[in-house]
């Protein structure tokens, strides 16, 4: 069986939420607004809840686990409602969901994050890269990742808001330029960090970390260096396919790639590796991130 260790899908709870809101992030009709990205039009297709239930069914997935993006900055508010719809409408959505829940950034609250990550279709937390950016912040969000640890749960680090781009920029831009970035710092961040204030932590980065390991030979000449490999720490691969799977597999070993599709802003791929290195990603090392036990 197979599992998908990132998606996105909004319960319609979540849905009449942003369209009752007047700033940022808010929805008008399937048109979502954010500080930072022009104007998106949402496929309401893609948020069919029994439509997406069936064509996982039909895949084969065992368990499919949903994020709430990041980048529309729910962390960051100062009201914790769309956080408590999330939590509350996503957990409702049955087999084969479960969701990474979310947390209140600006001002941590651990009891709260408490209560949530006790629910059995709570897979872990999801926390912003942007708010993992450097070293300090791994100190000030100690409290967060200590209750993930404390429940024996992973963290799923994604790319957050992208900041104000030029309007005459590509609709790509931000997930290729700012998003890419805020993986590279959190990796980076976590790697002088993250470990050591948090020894038993299972965490996971989004979109192979924006392919940070592969750098490694130009840290090492600006005096860092990778070190032995964690076995603590995984790779999501949701956007990118055989070419940088394989590349970063060189580097880090198959262990910690984890299947991850993104959908519905990309697809399930199997990058054409092996029946073994399939199985690996798509159920041994998931299974492994999400619980801990052995592969």
């Amino acid at each position: 069986m197979l599992i998908d260790c990132h998606q996105h899908l909004w319960p319609e709870r979540l849905v009449d939420a942003l369209r009752r809101r007047t700033t940022y992030p808010y929805l008008r009709g399937w048109t979502l607004y954010l500080p930072g990205e022009p104007p998106y039009e949402v496929d309401p297709h893609a948020h069919d809840v029994e439509a997406r239930r069936t064509r996982e069914i039909a895949e084969g997935k065992e368990s499919v686990i949903l994020s709430i993006s990041s980048p529309l900055g729910m962390e960051y508010l100062e009201s914790a409602e769309l956080l408590d719809v999330w939590h509350e409408s996503g957990l409702a959505l049955g087999d084969p969901y479960r969701i990474w829940a979310s947390a209140h950034v600006a001002e941590p609250d651990p009891d709260g994050l408490a209560k949530v990550l006790v629910e059995d279709r709570v897979a872990g937390v999801q926390l912003p890269a942007t708010a993992l950016a450097e070293p300090a912040a791994i100190e000030r969000l100690g409290p967060l990742l200590q209750e993930a640890e404390r429940a024996g749960k992973p963290v799923l680090v994604h790319p957050g808001p992208a900041p104000a781009c030029d309007p005459e920029v590509p609709s790509w831009w931000p997930a290729m330029v700012p998003y890419v970035a805020q993986m590279h710092s959190a990796w980076l961040a976590w790697h002088v960090a993250g470990r050591r204030q948090h020894p038993l932590l299972r965490i996971a980065f989004v979109a192979l970390a924006g392919l940070a390991p592969l750098h490694h030979e130009r840290l090492s000449a600006r005096g860092g260096a990778l070190g032995p490999l964690d076995p603590y720490v995984y790779y999501e691969t949701s956007s990118y396919g055989t070419r940088a799977i394989d590349a970063l597999t060189r580097v880090v070993g198959v262990d910690p790639l984890v299947h991850g599709s993104d959908r519905p802003y990309a697809e399930p791929a199997d990058p054409g590796l092996g029946d073994a290195f399939r199985h690996a990603l798509f159920t041994a090392n998931p299974r492994h991130l999400l619980t801990g036990e052995p592969r």
